[in-house]
């Protein structure tokens, strides 16, 4: 059994693709996994579903989706906790008739969006919460320095405020299965925790026969997020759960293996002492940009299966997204393109330089009404595909390459590389 994207406008989710073999031996019908697939991926809004088959070693499930999954509502802040010096927690309080929508996954996000200072910003935030073992719905939030909205939020942000915030997305998951009987190995830095404690609590939770080693990177103890309550976990889950903590100057006295950064060298080490290679390894990676590329290095050099390697760029992001909108990856030679954005069908045209800015701020600044959400390079809602000409990106943490090749561009970070540009929001 395997999956495909299922692309349609302004939306993006996973569906089932059934491909029966000789060996399966498939319990489940297509109308179960179907409505499976809709309650596991919050797809409750109207719909039509059709069933192809394409002769008897392939049946495939599609759907329809009428309106986009990811919209903003309006969410009082219900609690608000200090969890480090520069970290707070905020649970957000979900109407029962929006229950529904913000149904989640394990290891997703939330998009906030904020009025600060007069200007409109979005950010977004892991959720730390199990969707699994836990009712409430929390982010974790760290204090960047110069950062808008950690700062806003860290300091300014009270319980009983008001605040958008758009429907769980995201992909840094696996599915869960109690069948299951995997090696989870995290690997996070800082505020690459917050998925990460998402996603041990929900294994913990709804794989018995799983177990877990997190590999957790900070400063010294006092920086470390969630830390009592990780030490806690460890304890009741002591055979299963296993903690290693590196710090880069501990205040007491530490391993030498736990001293210092997540280098490459470090990591090796860690899995040759602690972790294994194992076939039944599943990993995941969220923390700062030099840490992950040093454990998919590492990763990498052990040849462990691609499929088996999840990495969370939202902690990078929130480092590189300044001076992401102002790098200029464009082509040699300033020009104006005429550039057309078609959304829902209609058609806008204006003028824009190579190296002037984004494509989606040009829109936002005409009074389209694109999708974006992190306009970072990571969550993918402000997707587009070139139709006529070309156009270059900055960052790509989100599209694969059989897309990029297909012509689909992140519109937050594209800039026009032709005198002629057509990108729409509504190819599939």
């Amino acid at each position: 059994m395997g999956s495909n994207d299922l692309k349609m406008p302004r939306f993006r989710a996973k569906i089932v693709c059934l491909m029966p073999s000789e060996n399966d031996n498939c319990q489940d019908s297509t109308e179960n996994q179907l409505n499976r697939v809709y309650q596991d991926y919050n797809l409750n809004n109207s719909r039509e579903c059709a069933l192809s088959v394409q002769g008897r070693n392939e049946i495939r499930i599609f759907a329809q989706i009428f309106q986009s999954m990811a919209k903003f509502h309006s969410l009082k802040v219900a609690e608000i906790r200090k969890e480090t010096a520069d970290c707070v927690s905020v649970v957000f309080e979900v109407p029962d008739s929006l229950k529904p929508e913000y149904k989640y996954i394990q290891g997703q996000y939330l998009t906030l969006k904020m009025k600060v200072g007069g200007e409109e910003i979005r950010r977004s935030y892991s959720l730390s919460s199990s969707p699994v073992s836990e009712t409430e719905l929390r982010v974790a939030v760290k204090k960047v320095q110069n950062g808008k909205g950690s700062t806003y939020i860290n300091d300014h942000l009270k319980q009983g405020d008001v605040i958008e915030v758009m429907t769980p997305m995201g992909n840094f998951y696996s599915q869960m299965n109690p069948s299951n009987s995997k090696h989870y190995v995290l690997f996070a830095g800082g505020s690459g925790i917050t998925p990460m404690f998402s996603i041990l609590k929900t294994v913990l939770a709804a794989e018995p026969k799983s177990r877990i080693t997190l590999v957790y990177g900070n400063k010294d103890e006092e920086s470390v997020i969630f830390r009592e309550k990780l030490a806690m976990l460890e304890k009741e889950e002591s055979a299963r759960l296993r903690v290693v903590h590196v710090l880069e100057n501990p205040k007491q006295p530490i391993a030498d293996l736990q001293k210092g950064l997540l280098t490459p060298e470090k990591v090796m080490a860690l899995f040759e002492s602690v972790i294994g290679v194992n076939g039944d390894n599943e990993y995941f990676v969220c923390g700062p940009g030099p840490m992950m590329e040093n454990v998919k290095q590492v990763l990498e050099k052990l040849k462990a299966p691609k499929d088996r390697i999840h990495i969370e760029y939202f902690s990078a992001v929130i480092d590189a997204v300044a001076a992401a909108e102002k790098a200029n990856a464009t082509p040699t030679g300033k020009f104006v393109s005429k550039v057309t954005i078609i959304l829902d069908g209609q058609e806008k045209e204006f003028d824009l330089a190579n190296d002037g800015p984004t494509i989606l701020d040009t829109a936002v600044g005409a009074d389209m009404d694109v999708p974006f959400a992190c306009k970072g390079a990571v969550c993918c809602t402000c997707k587009g595909k070139v139709m006529e000409g070309k156009a270059t990106m900055t960052m790509n943490y989100a599209l694969s390459d059989e897309e990029v090749e297909e012509g689909y561009i992140l519109t937050c970070q594209a800039h026009p590389a032709t005198e002629r540009l057509v990108v729409s929001y509504d190819e599939p």
